[in-house]
């Protein structure tokens, strides 16, 4: 059962990585033939990063159309930021000292995560205009990562693993060298999702 996921995982990867790639090249050469500057529009380059980085870290447009999704959102965005930072100390050994001071943060960050998915189907659910452009995908995409969520959670909280078993066999996964994955069923789902997860993004 190790040797399984630990080919899910490598075409999982691939498929990630080259969907990925595959994607940005396909961004950059579709042409924008029509630009629609949101004003006021920052006429310098300083401005342009600077609302950048407001966009990308405080969902500035967002905040200014609609308060609860935005709340939603970037609890969702903030707690998967340092969720993953926290899963990191799976790969790398020894572990970085950024990533262990992350560790407690990102123990409870995923309270936060599943809180703004479970926010955000709520709002899909009971907003009429929001429900009437949803795509059964979009329920599909926040009911999967609330699952992910959800067994994380149960794992870290309720039904403790074997981290240290995990952390071998990831680190053997990246390194060639094995290493047995403990069959505890809830984190056998809670891969089997992110495998998912990582062949469907793209």
């Amino acid at each position: 059962m190790s040797t399984v996921y630990a080919l899910l995982f490598i075409v999982a990867t691939i498929v990630l990585i080259v969907g990925l790639a595959r994607k940005i090249i396909q961004y950059t050469k579709t042409p924008a033939p029509l630009k629609i500057p949101t004003t006021p529009a920052p006429v310098t380059q300083t401005g342009v990063v600077l609302r950048m980085f407001r966009e990308v870290v405080f969902f500035e447009s967002l905040f200014k159309g609609t308060k609860w999704t935005w709340i939603f959102s970037w609890l969702f965005h903030v707690g998967l930021f340092l969720v993953l930072l926290r899963h990191v100390r799976y790969f790398i050994d020894p572990v970085w000292l950024p990533i262990e001071l992350i560790q407690p943060f990102g123990k409870y960050a995923a309270f936060a995560m599943v809180v703004g998915l479970l926010g955000l189907l709520v709002r899909r659910v009971f907003v009429d205009r929001v429900r009437y452009i949803s795509a059964p995908s979009d329920y599909l995409w926040l009911l999967l990562l609330i699952v992910i969520g959800l067994s994380g959670m149960l794992m870290t909280f309720v039904i403790h693993t074997d981290v240290v078993r995990v952390k071998e066999f990831f680190l053997g996964f990246w390194t060639f060298s094995g290493g047995e994955l403990p069959m505890d069923p809830v984190l056998l789902i809670h891969l089997t999702l992110v495998a998912v997860l990582m062949v469907l993004l793209p």
